[in-house]
């Protein structure tokens, strides 16, 4: 894949409260090896890791410092890319398959900018106090998944747009769309579901057992 891969692993996994992710093990495996592993036939691969963290020895890819956020990450991996189109992924979704990756170079590539979503499977409400309330039509919405394809010079526009701006957001698609340009949305899947607490481990688990089968 004629591509830069931007993997911003840098974050201390605080709400995990095992450490950094990169370095969490699932299924025999670091979070930042099953990344590694669904890039692994791109031309670059580029990773941010937590300051002062030991480089990983025997992986295909180039380490550097990461920032305090993971705007900060990706914004310092985005000005080592060498490609004219990014994937920029979070290292906390393991269970990635080269079909996602495909649909999202493919729009990527006819649009500039793609990103994977889902739709919402659960009720949404408004709580009023301790109580339920309004509920919110889900039909309407979608949840964001990475990897998140780009044309390398308009995401460093959207970023040095975002630093001027002051603007701090969760996924570099807000960045693009900050600027006024269209995101593409493509199918995602259940699977590259993120990491995020400690009982979506058991869950990561039971994955890694039948993924690579």
């Amino acid at each position: 894949m004629e591509v830069s891969v931007l993997i911003p692993a840098a974050g201390n996994g605080e709400r995990l409260g095992l450490g950094p992710k990169a370095f969490l093990r699932v299924g025999g495996k670091t979070l930042l090896e099953w990344a590694l592993e669904a890039f692994k036939g791109a031309a670059e691969v580029l990773v941010a890791l937590p300051p002062g963290a030991p480089v990983p020895k025997g992986l295909r890819a180039t380490f550097m410092e990461g920032g305090r956020t993971r705007q900060e990450s990706v914004s310092r991996l985005l000005e080592a890319a060498s490609l004219p189109l990014v994937l920029v992924h979070d290292v906390a979704r393991p269970f990635v398959s080269q079909r996602l990756v495909g649909r999202v170079l493919e729009a990527a590539r006819a649009t500039g900018a793609a990103v994977p979503v889902l739709p919402l499977p659960d009720t949404l409400i408004r709580p009023e106090g301790e109580g339920y309330g309004e509920v919110v039509p889900r039909e309407a919405l979608r949840l964001v998944q990475t990897p998140q394809g780009f044309f390398t010079a308009l995401l460093r526009e959207a970023h040095a747009y975002a630093r001027k701006r002051g603007l701090s957001v969760t996924d570099d698609a807000q960045l693009v769309r900050a600027l006024g340009y269209p995101v593409a949305l493509v199918e995602g899947e259940r699977a590259a579901f993120k990491i995020t607490y400690p009982e979506d481990l058991p869950l990561a688990e039971a994955l890694a057992r039948v993924w690579n089968a």
